[in-house]
């Protein structure tokens, strides 16, 4: 059963709104990491939140999460089709459905799900990314990868298109699992084995686990919203006497959208610097790189050549002039 749940959400040191927005409502998770400028990704967010509270889930799986997150695709789209303030908007989405001993997981875009297990932690997602795509490809690094200038452009996004394309999959849970869910504002700013060396010395209280994750990205650059869902599979329930949303602390407990249709010229800042790619701009890009790389090649080549045939040709006029 789900034991301990938490979550928070932060602005981060450098963005002038939180376009993060999360679900903490067991046994239904979830996460969004809104784009588009303006306040369009924190209304393109929030209508994703909002279509999974007021769905919500109990039972179905794998393919409940997916029609989830296709309502939440298509409010968004149909929003952006008809708002011209928010035209373009998008979110990513990663959902947690918790059944019996089994979690299942939907996932769009660049935000993670994490499983910490006896000691470890392991990356449950897999970001649909232009640099994640770069390194399956073997064109990037992973040290490459974590500096590479576009590593906030996504490949794959809620609200861009009519339908959405979801990985879905589960992972059988045991007790004393904790399960993290997080926004690239959270993993851009701290290593794996800082997340979890944070979860773990503070693994009795989930709580403060979230606030010091956020205090530590914050510390690191705080370049983005941070957000911090997590949720622990245990074999005894909250504390008696209280249900599950009155565990969470009320400075925790995601605000009301109740505002997420307003838009005006004052909301005009800035735009992140997230966007989405399709997969074939990704293999038309891979390959003009390799095409720029080539070229490059072989004008050093020719450069090399040049300079080989005049230090031949200066080496023959002192040879001739020794030997004259």
């Amino acid at each position: 059963m789900i034991g301990r749940v938490g979550g928070v959400t932060d602005t981060g040191r450098r963005r002038r709104r939180n376009e993060d927005a999360y679900v903490c409502e067991p046994p239904l998770f979830a996460i969004a990491d809104g784009m588009g400028g303006a306040q369009a990704g924190e209304v393109a967010s929030r209508l994703a939140a909002s279509a999974l509270r007021e769905s919500g889930a109990d039972g179905g799986g794998e393919t409940r999460i997916v029609d989830l997150i296709q309502e939440a695709n298509r409010r968004i789209y149909d929003r952006s089709s008809t708002d011209p303030n928010t035209s373009g908007m998008g979110t990513t989405m990663t959902v947690a459905l918790v059944e019996g001993d089994r979690v299942a997981f939907g996932h769009v875009g660049d935000s993670r799900a994490y499983l910490v297990r006896d000691g470890r932690i392991e990356q449950l997602t897999e970001d649909h990314s232009l640099v994640n795509e770069l390194m399956k490809s073997g064109k990037l690094s992973r040290e490459e990868a974590e500096t590479h200038p576009q590593k906030s452009v996504i490949t794959r996004a809620l609200g861009t298109d009519p339908d959405v394309d979801v990985d879905t999959f589960s992972v059988p849970a045991q007790t004393s699992d904790l399960f993290l869910l997080c926004s690239d504002g959270l993993t851009d700013m701290l290593s794996e084995e800082q997340i979890l060396g944070v979860v773990e010395r503070h693994r009795d209280d989930i709580d403060d686990a979230l606030r010091t994750l956020v205090r530590e990205a914050n510390r690191g650059g705080g370049d983005d919203n941070i957000t911090v869902v997590a949720f622990e599979i245990s074999d005894a329930p909250v504390r008696d006497g209280q249900t599950r949303e009155q565990a969470l602390p009320p400075e925790l407990v995601a605000a009301p959208a109740d505002d997420e249709d307003t838009l005006d010229e004052t909301d005009a800042v800035p735009a992140v610097d997230t966007m989405v790619i399709s997969t074939e701009k990704i293999r038309a890009r891979v390959e003009a790189d390799e095409a720029a790389k080539r070229r490059h090649r072989r004008r050093r080549l020719l450069a090399w050549l040049a300079i080989v045939l005049f230090l031949v040709i200066v080496a023959a006029i002192v040879l001739w002039r020794v030997l004259r």
